[in-house]
């Protein structure tokens, strides 16, 4: 069972949020450790780690990247923020959850869950999306959308009332000389979960599916939300 912390921050240090998801200075990947072994009944190669335990296989019995934890009373990250990374495990959990990545309050608010992303990030004129960005709860659009560097410009914000977990991001391994264990992919796009490749596949992110959504700017979000509070 995955465990979140209660809230992280507050009103009183709002200036000074680092997202839940964040990475800190010091949560270094671990050793790779990995192997490649025939899946029974298949005979088809699966991915594994020398000394694996259920805790490595928490989503859809996939193999899930370690990393180090640097983490203070009450589950709380500490450190200084790596803000371009995002941890593997913490990212996983929030979305697992649908809890916020700043402060892991859930997400859900009278709209739907609300996802953000670049401008760029998704085509619109697709009937689904895809996203490992975790939602943000109502009190975090604003906050979220200042943190984030790639939100800059003119973000898109998406409302969603339906968005079942969908696959993951991470990097694909096949064997290589000696018997040895390579990278052969890093998919730009989520690994789906009925795709042949996922038993090979190491995740790092979690993704969901946006089928019911709509997208709309921040103050119509917030408009709206005050509206429904």
């Amino acid at each position: 069972m995955i465990q979140l912390p209660g809230p992280v921050v507050s009103r009183a240090n709002e200036r000074a949020v680092i997202p839940f998801i964040t990475a800190r200075k010091g949560e270094e990947a671990a050793p790779a450790n990995l192997y490649l072994l025939p899946q029974r009944g298949t005979g088809q190669l699966r991915l594994f780690y020398g000394d694996e335990d259920a805790r490595d296989r928490s989503v859809a019995e996939m193999l899930w990247a370690r990393s180090a934890f640097s983490m203070g009373d009450g589950g709380i990250p500490t450190g200084e923020p790596l803000w371009k990374f995002v941890h593997p495990y913490r990212q996983m959990a929030t979305m697992l959850a649908n809890c916020c990545e700043i402060c892991t309050r859930p997400a859900r608010t009278p709209l739907g869950l609300i996802f953000l992303a670049g401008p760029k990030d998704h085509d619109l004129t697709s009937p689904v999306i895809s996203t490992w960005q975790p939602p943000v709860c109502a009190r975090h659009v604003r906050t979220a959308l200042k943190l984030c560097p790639h939100l800059e410009g003119s973000p898109m914000v998406c409302v969603a009332r339906s968005a079942p977990l969908y696959g993951v991001i991470g990097t694909v391994y096949g064997p290589g000389p000696g018997g040895s264990v390579v990278a052969v992919e890093e998919p730009d796009e989520p690994v789906k979960f009925n795709d042949p490749r996922v038993p090979r596949t190491l995740a790092s992110q979690l993704a969901r599916r946006l089928a019911s959504f709509q997208v709309l700017d921040v103050d119509e979000v917030l408009t709206e939300l005050a509206v429904t509070a």
